[in-house]
């Protein structure tokens, strides 16, 4: 760990641009992020925030070919959203750039320029595989196949998103082109690698050694994993018609891969963040006195503990990252995240679904946190959280001291009298949470560190709910001043203490404190006079607001009609029966009938025993939909019925008939009936 560092390079994992920004992503990787830097700015550290769209690859490809646009389109589509999104919502970075700028495809291409002509890569002809149909090589995640490691048929070329596994494309079992549904074939082609397994004993020493104290489990274990699996060369190059161009003779036609070109996307963001502000770029990653910090989700450890850091030791001038806290993956309802399945809470939706609440899914995020296991997102706690943590620990905390400064004094801060042994011990208390919740923060728990800032209004509410002034105003207003002091305090610590959890909310309570300049960090440990008597605050103003029964069922309702459409789209078709000769066919005789007694069979949870109008006869039909239907609301229902099927006694009952029906998306049965009223019974169907 590098102690005092000069500056601070925290970068947070660069989004694919073939879709909007999700909880998942936000959980795992932006929010924390945005809590660290903030912190890091309290405490006036030298930061970049670094981050941009990864806007290269083959999740590109596969995005434009399904919406039927270019590239170009997708990627123009998506930066903007999750750009605009993210400044909505609050991350605060330094810069957003995009890999399709051309500092990034300058910056990328020298790099690997630079490791070519030092002779750090192996130039190979291999076997790659190649769809003949569609007259191209495949990338990696257009093969599917069965998974070596587990078994999952649902594989990626380059990991089995089941088991974690990496992949070679060539080593999945039964591949298949996601392009044409074909087998692929083995196609000799150039490409150059990075020899990984040259940077074992490197890898081995760095963070094996170095840091094994430092390091979050989830992070130090997989890599651990890894390196005990033995590296391999792993190709920078692909077959693509999408990307950077691979700068040497001898490459027509190739691009650099997407994991070597992304996360070189950080330096070019800083180089262009630099730009802008007039400053150097390079002692901001080739400075050993600058801590560089990876967020990311557990899905990149790999790519950001090996891959990255073998690059930058290829390279030689630049540093290695200090920490890479990666957390672990955030379901939602019970089920895994998904974009290609639309099972998301998107964040451009929830901004418009919830507005001026950026705050309570920072919140919720954030104390739901999946720091060191997989966690779930529902709708439920997330309602519960705002409702019985923010609204009535927080906002009612605030809420309290204010109106009651106003009430009593007009708004302006009394000052105290002699404190009492319950003052003391209260104001002891406030002063020492800053470090505590700094601790936290500096080790990556930022779900621990929130809880603390929360236990600071616990802590107002508390002192206020002992001390009732409210019951002394009349008899002893002079302890009163004391008590609206030391709350006012605890208030006004808040706006700092909260600041990098809930920024919108420090702000607006800022404004109703009245507060022009922000209150030092350091400060709040030092002295508990952080509103001065006299200082005057304004009107009373809800911080959070309750989030009603009707919100939540709304966003419940949207995740139940993505399930259903997933589920139909996920339906398969059966197969067309054996073709029948036309005389077969004649013999079914179908007829429009009424439905005109129904009732459930003794003893038989599925069967329904139901009298049919057919207009020839009435008569019985036993048909297993009990746990569709109830009989009261089959009667008059007109159907469709098989009049002349051979009769059949099922449980002593003999059935003279059948009814059709078929199965919607949710898979309930519905009728196959007449699409217009009036349809006499006897109709013949034909």
């Amino acid at each position: 760990m590098i102690q005092n560092p000069k500056r601070y390079t925290v970068t947070a994992a660069l989004p694919y641009t073939n879709g909007p920004i999700h909880i998942g992503h936000l959980a795992g990787v932006y929010v924390p992020a945005d809590i660290y830097v903030r912190f890091l700015r309290q405490q006036h550290q030298d930061v970049a925030f670094i981050c941009g769209s990864d806007e290269h690859g083959v999740a590109i490809s596969m995005k434009a070919k399904k919406e039927g646009i270019t590239p170009q389109q997708v990627i123009d589509k998506y930066h903007t959203i999750i750009k605009d999104s993210f400044r909505d919502f609050g991350i605060s970075f330094n810069n957003y750039s995009r890999t399709s700028a051309p500092i990034h495809h300058e910056t990328a291409s020298e790099f690997f320029r630079k490791l070519y002509d030092n002779g750090k890569f192996i130039e190979e002809i291999t076997a790659q595989l190649y769809d003949a149909e569609a007259d191209q090589f495949l990338a990696d995640r257009f093969v599917k196949g069965t998974c070596p490691k587990c078994g999952n048929e649902e594989a990626y070329g380059d990991q089995c998103e089941k088991c974690g596994t990496s992949l070679n494309a060539t080593d999945l079992i039964n591949p298949k082109s996601t392009i044409t549904g074909s087998t692929p074939v083995l196609k000799e082609t150039k490409h150059w690698f990075l020899p990984l397994d040259q940077y074992d004993t490197f890898l081995r020493e760095w963070i094996l050694e170095g840091h094994k104290n430092d390091w979050k489990p989830n992070v130090y274990g997989q890599v651990k994993s890894w390196l005990d699996d033995g590296l391999k060369p792993r190709a920078v190059t692909r077959d693509l018609d999408w990307g950077i161009d691979v700068p040497v003779e001898g490459a027509e036609g190739k691009k650099l891969y997407v994991w070597f070109d992304a996360p070189i996307g950080y330096i070019s963001s800083t180089k262009e963040w630099a730009k802008k502000e007039g400053k150097d770029w390079e002692p901001y990653w080739k400075d050993k006195d600058t801590k560089l910090v990876h967020f990311i989700g557990k899905d990149n450890i790999v790519f950001h503990c090996v891959i990255f850091p073998a690059m930058l030791k290829a390279e030689g001038t630049y540093i290695l990252p200090d920490n890479v806290p990666a957390n672990e993956f955030l379901n939602l309802e019970g089920n895994k995240l998904s974009t290609s399945k639309n099972w998301a809470v998107w964040l451009n939706e929830y901004l418009v679904d919830f507005p001026e609440k950026q705050d309570v899914l920072r919140y919720v995020l954030t104390s739901n946190a999946p720091e060191t296991k997989d966690n779930d997102f529902t709708w439920k706690d997330f309602q519960a959280r705002n409702n019985n943590e923010l609204v009535a620990i927080f906002g009612n905390f605030i809420n309290r001291v204010v109106v009651l400064t106003n009430k009593y004094y007009n708004g302006e801060i009394p000052a105290p009298n002699e404190f009492s042994e319950v003052d003391q011990a209260t104001l002891a208390e406030l002063k020492a949470y800053p470090s505590v919740i700094a601790s936290s923060v500096e080790r990556y728990r930022f779900r621990e560190a929130l809880g603390e800032m929360m236990n600071v209004a616990r802590l107002g509410n508390k002192y206020l709910a002992d001390e009732e002034p409210w019951k002394l105003i009349k008899e002893n207003p002079e302890r009163v001043k004391t008590q609206m002091y030391i709350a006012l305090q605890i208030a006004a610590a808040l706006t700092t203490l909260a600041e990098p959890f809930l920024p919108f909310t420090a702000a607006k309570l800022s404004v109703i404190l009245k507060l022009e300049t922000p209150i030092d960090w350091q400060k709040l440990s030092q002295t508990t006079d952080l509103l001065s008597a006299g200082h005057t605050i304004g009107e009373a103003e809800l911080l959070f607001g309750k989030i009603e029964d009707e919100d939540i069922q709304k966003q419940i309702e949207k995740l139940e009609a993505t399930k259903t459409a997933n589920a139909a789209e996920a339906k398969t078709i059966e197969p067309q029966k054996e073709t029948t000769q036309f005389e077969d066919f004649a013999k079914i005789d179908l007829r429009v009938g009424t439905i005109v007694e129904a009732e459930k069979m003794p003893k038989a949870n599925k069967l329904l025993v139901l009298k049919v109008d057919t207009g020839l006869d009435v008569r019985t039909i036993v048909s297993g939909i009990a746990e569709h239907f109830s009989p009261e609301e089959l009667i008059g229902k007109q159907v469709t019925v098989l009049l002349n099927l051979a009769p059949r006694k099922l449980r002593g009952v003999e059935s003279e008939g059948m009814l059709l029906l078929t199965e919607n998306a949710e898979g309930k049965l519905v009728f196959v009936n007449p699409d217009t009223t009036g349809v006499k019974n006897g109709a013949t169907i034909g």
